[in-house]
């Protein structure tokens, strides 16, 4: 009989979200909009603000923590710290160095992913390669954030009724054979990287009165650009991670993406051909919280006792650059303890 080798997986997930609570009755008036129109055309009802002081890494290292413990590891046990943003705590040094100080993981080699909405997975599949080249026992944390509202213009009703702040986290490490990640597949079309932009404050464009008075700072969107680009290419990514794990539609538990917004990640999933009950949504709370949706709905989902070992997860992500990326996951972790903490807000 020929032994499979070990997999690489996920062995805990946490999220985390600040506590300030912006409502669609907050947002709408100053968007120029109605609370019942962000409701119904994009799915969204609240979104979660940073403090005051509190950046990217402050998010991020709650989340890691929470992985941590879903996994029953601590920080000195990490090897490996992967995070993605697009709002990080300044253009240097990595935002992940920020979280390894915070964390006390002195032993984990940290780095950031630059990859928009798309990062968590993009960093997954570097850890996941990093993991399987390493000798077994080594531990990675991949950790999406976003610290949107402070790149927000409050009077754009495209970007500031979605985004919004909060951070995902996933600890991987060796799992049993037959479990784990398959083939990640990822994808980029740089010829688009103006769809959706922060124009203002790197090398091209660096900081100066003129940037600031012309709103460069913040995000700028052509939506419907963005929205042909998911419908496009939602269901040619999951059918590719199918085809590489040679894995049918029937074969999937649960269906863990990005969260542009409710209402249209629904429509992407039907026109993919999945059932709406298989499919995690988490935007409706939160918002768009770009590189951290995804992480944070594969652990809204564990939290709530969905996954379950042997489960088939298919995971699709989408974002500017543009990029993209796709895959399926094998659940092995295990249920996650009771004394997590509120996923509404903190640590979970």
């Amino acid at each position: 009989m020929i032994s499979l080798p070990p997999g690489v997986g996920v062995l805990g997930t946490g999220a985390h979200v600040p506590e300030a609570i912006r409502t669609n009755e907050e947002v709408a008036g100053r968007a120029g909009v109605s609370a019942e129109w962000i409701a119904e055309r994009t799915g969204v009802r609240r979104r979660h603000v940073a403090a005051p002081g509190e950046a990217a890494s402050d998010l991020a290292a709650h989340a890691v923590r929470a992985a941590l413990r879903s996994a029953g590891l601590r920080p000195g046990d990490l090897d490996l710290l992967i995070l993605a943003t697009s709002t990080p705590d300044e253009l240097g040094p990595s935002t992940a160095c920020r979280v390894q100080a915070l964390l006390g993981a002195e032993n984990a080699v940290a780095l950031d992913v630059s990859a928009a909405c798309a990062g968590w997975l993009f960093g997954t599949r570097v850890a996941s390669d990093w993991l399987r080249l390493e000798r077994p026992g080594r531990h990675a944390a991949v950790v999406g954030v976003e610290a949107y509202s402070r790149f927000l213009d409050d009077a754009d009703r495209g970007t500031a009724v979605l985004f919004a702040d909060g951070a995902g986290a996933a600890v991987l490490g060796t799992v049993a054979a037959g479990h784990g990640f398959g083939p990640i597949i990822l994808g980029s079309d740089g010829t688009r990287a103006g769809d959706v932009l922060i124009p203002g404050g790197g090398s091209r464009l660096p900081a100066s009165h003129e940037t600031v008075e012309r709103g460069l700072h913040r995000i700028h969107m052509d939506g419907r650009a963005v929205r042909k680009f998911i419908l496009e290419i939602f269901p040619l990514a999951a059918a590719q991670a199918l085809r590489e794990s040679g894995l049918t539609r029937d074969d999937i538990a649960l269906v863990v993406t990005h969260q542009p917004n409710p209402v249209l990640l629904r429509q992407a999933c039907a026109e993919a051909g999945f059932a709406p009950e298989r499919l995690v949504i988490v935007a409706d709370r939160v918002g768009n919280i770009g590189a951290g949706a995804l992480p944070y709905a594969l652990a809204d989902a564990h939290r709530q006792g969905r996954l379950r070992p042997g489960d088939h997860v298919l995971i699709v992500a989408f974002g500017a650059g543009l990029t993209w990326g796709s895959g399926v996951l094998t659940w092995s972790a295990g249920n996650p303890s009771a004394d997590r903490g509120s996923h509404a807000a903190g640590d979970s």
